[in-house]
């Protein structure tokens, strides 16, 4: 039946003319669509165009050029099936063997800014159907997506007939080449598609695709018995975590990396010089400054007991200064837009402290959250509501001061990283105190209040200390235990059948309060 015969036809032309010399050398004949074939008829290749296999000429500008029988019937008879082969010299058609291909660039093109029409001249056609139709056939036909495989494959060839593991594997590489493309394609034009929502409103579609590439397989999950794979979502620009540089100590691990995304997400949402110390996905300490350093010391001093073991995230450089500061402390995690030399120095030396750079320490532009439950996921947008004093209704006899409302809206804005049921104590704009995960709100209030007194700010509980809660009070048991805990002033949604009740506790203790009208759970 002649040569073997390799189909060639690749949009990445890196590696191409290598690959095909060393095809050529073996015995393979060439065969290539209209810019492949250039390349390598340029290098001195003999190469048998598409066309001339077809007898039918590329039509629609390029639209149309390998969709024939004499190419897909060629890669899709089964070797081991008489009929096929048949069939094949029935109507003169020869079986290609091999199938190198790549795809138009449709992700770069919408990078750049191609739209309508223009984008749509991005999607490929006929590669994807060269691609499934030899990765289908994989046990009679190799196929290539990634030209990284070229030098490998070419070794296998020159030893004889490759592997049935080698083709089921560059096969599975192929239908996940697909996959990823059309999934990109499917992503682009559902965010294009007009919708009846508010402008701003994301769509939910009735299919949700989500593409997501493997950065690395992690040494355990949450536990050393779980597996776990740290991913990378390949719909969203490559900013947060992903984007992060590790300047030194041990791997990331599982749990590393949920707490460091939390502590992340907390210093994103100031502008002023902030520092969060991070637990178990709870907030240990937030702290503003004017300077780092003063955060800093801020936070660990808001409950150091809880500081040990925790991941730290700052929004500004981490300086000689903090660095020395934090000599003594055990911490998993540090995470900041850069580090100073001298303050990187001390730090390294600490082997198994995790370092992170992220010069872009802002908000990420994905808007969705993700969360799997049983038998299916749960998708919210990302809440990035923020108070204003606008926003907040008096409703006690007595009205905050200015700044107890900067103290409040500082709590508030903290409390939404908190797991809920949660409460938040804090002064001039430092928590002092925090109780997370209380399924009952007064026993969060009296935990935050206890937490307070371990702090080396606990002084600052008689001065003034405002306190916010991410729901509702639905009796006024909180509101008694907060005024024995000294609390000044409350934040809270309202909207309970009790705000009645819970107010007049507030006059009776003289308390200021202001509703928020915005509940801020967190699960």
């Amino acid at each position: 039946m002649g040569p073997r015969r390799a189909l060639l036809s690749v949009h990445d032309k890196s590696g191409i003319v290598p690959f095909a010399s060393g095809l050529s050398t073996l015995g393979f004949e060439l065969v290539s669509t209209g810019g492949t074939a250039k390349v390598l008829g340029a290098a001195g290749l003999t190469v048998l165009q598409v066309s001339e296999l077809t007898g039918f000429p590329e039509i629609l500008e390029g639209r149309v050029k390998s969709l024939h029988p004499a190419i897909h019937a060629g890669i899709l008879a089964r070797r081991n099936r008489p009929d096929d082969l048949q069939t094949l010299e029935q109507h003169g058609i020869r079986p290609i063997d091999l199938v190198a291909v790549n795809l138009y660039p449709f992700e770069e093109a919408k990078a750049a800014g191609a739209q309508g029409a223009a984008l749509l001249e991005w999607i490929d056609i006929g590669g994807p159907s060269l691609v499934r139709a030899a990765a289908k056939n994989y046990p009679s036909v190799l196929v290539v997506v990634d030209p990284r495989r070229y030098d490998q494959l070419l070794a296998a060839l020159r030893t004889g007939v490759p592997e049935h593991a080698l083709r089921r594997e560059l096969a599975q590489e192929a239908f996940a080449h697909c996959a990823r493309y059309d999934a990109s394609i499917a992503a682009a034009l559902d965010l294009s598609t007009p919708t009846e929502e508010p402008e701003g409103a994301r769509r939910f579609p009735g299919l949700y695709i989500r593409r997501l590439g493997k950065l690395q397989d992690l040494r355990y999950g949450e536990n050393k018995h779980q597996r776990a794979a740290y991913y990378q979502d390949l719909d969203a620009p490559v900013e947060g975590l992903v984007a992060a540089r590790q300047l030194g100590g041990k791997e990331l691990s599982y749990n590393n990396l949920l707490d460091t995304s939390d502590a992340l997400s907390i210093v994103a949402e100031f502008s002023q010089p902030a520092v969060a110390v991070i637990k178990h996905t709870n907030p240990c300490a937030v702290a503003l400054a004017t300077e780092i350093e003063v955060a800093s010391a801020r936070a660990f001093a808001a409950d150091p007991k809880s500081a040990f073991g925790s991941v730290v995230a700052l929004n500004r450089e981490v300086t000689l200064p903090v660095a020395t500061a934090w000599g003594g402390l055990f911490l998993e995690v540090i995470i900041a837009p850069s580090f100073e030399r001298a303050a990187l120095e001390i730090l390294q030396a600490k082997k198994n402290l995790r370092l992170l750079e992220l010069p872009t320490m802002g908000q990420t532009h994905n808007d969705l959250e993700l969360r799997s439950i049983a038998g299916g996921l749960l998708i919210q947008t990302v809440d990035r509501h923020a108070l204003t004093k606008e926003q907040l209704t008096t409703v006690s006899a007595r009205a905050p001061t200015e700044a107890q409302v900067r103290d409040l809206l500082f709590a508030w804005r903290v409390c939404k990283h908190v797991k809920s049921n949660a409460i938040v104590l804090a002064r001039e704009e430092g928590t002092v105190g925090i109780g997370a995960g209380q399924m009952s709100r007064v026993d969060s209030v009296e935990l935050a209040i206890r937490k307070a007194g371990y702090s080396a700010t606990r002084e600052l509980l008689s001065r003034g200390t405002v306190l916010a809660s991410d729901a509702f009070f639905p009796f006024r048991d909180g509101v008694d235990a907060a005024a024995a805990g000294g609390i000044a002033a409350i934040i809270h949604p309202g909207g309970s059948i009790r705000d009645a009740e819970v107010i007049a506790a507030a006059d009776e203790h003289d308390i200021a309060m202001v509703f928020c009208g915005v509940r801020g759970f967190r699960h």
